[in-house]
């Protein structure tokens, strides 16, 4: 619970940091229309990729699972991010709130135990795609079946609680990093000596277990100034 917990404030700080005090609201600072649903659909798109699932192209690639892992760390902001404006929007309550009723999920109980299996590639891409279409179905949002269906896709990708909030507290500093430094205008270089931003930050995480926020934060500015001052 208190992991859970947590990731959801991180992610309420990053949307207001980022977007503006009244991000739940659906519009941006500067006057964005914010689309949670969209990021869900096109991030699960992009996890698809991780596989070789094209029929006529590298068809004996292995998957990449490093990278597919990353993705679902990617789908579970704009998650996190979804629920915490539907709460917002329907008076359900505080993330607080909703950090407790996600918590009761059976989903949550099972991610709980620590796992590090990974489904077989078909099973996985049909799991992402019944994200994609709850996140697509007009009217009511079915808020708890994304939970539930997200925790299920958590567990098929070999991740249990513990490696997501590792994974996910790792992107978010990423994610505030990328914002200091010209993400939104463009200015921000996103591949670093031939490796994405992602691979270097997911590589300091395992190489440093015991790192904090801070510290991560402090290592991403190293890399990042030695590439930008080559």
């Amino acid at each position: 619970m208190d992991k859970l917990l947590l990731m959801f404030q991180l992610q309420a700080e990053l949307n207001e940091s980022t977007n503006g005090a009244e991000w739940t609201s659906g519009i941006t600072k500067n006057q964005k229309i914010i689309n949670w649903r969209r990021c869900i659909y096109m991030e699960c798109a992009e996890m698809i990729d991780s596989f070789s699932w094209k029929h006529w192209k590298n068809i004996h690639q292995e998957p990449d699972w490093a990278n597919h892992q990353i993705e679902v760390v990617d789908v579970w902001h704009f998650i996190i991010s979804l629920a915490i404006e539907n709460y917002t929007k329907t008076f359900r309550g505080t993330v607080d709130t909703l950090a407790l009723n996600v918590s009761q999920l059976s989903g949550f109980t099972k991610v709980s135990q620590k796992s590090e299996l990974f489904a077989d590639q078909e099973s996985i891409i049909a799991k992402v795609e019944e994200l994609m279409l709850l996140s697509l179905e007009k009217g009511e949002l079915k808020l708890e079946a994304l939970f539930e269906n997200f925790f299920d896709l958590v567990l098929m990708s070999g991740l249990d609680l513990e490696t997501l909030y590792r994974l996910y507290v790792g992107k978010n500093i990423l994610n505030q990093f990328r914002q200091d430094n010209g993400y939104k205008d463009g200015s921000y270089i996103k591949v670093w000596n031939g490796e994405e931003d992602n691979v270097v930050m997911k590589r300091i995480w395992e190489e440093n277990a015991d790192i904090k926020p801070d510290m991560l934060y402090r290592e991403l500015t190293k890399n990042y100034l030695a590439l930008t001052k080559s």
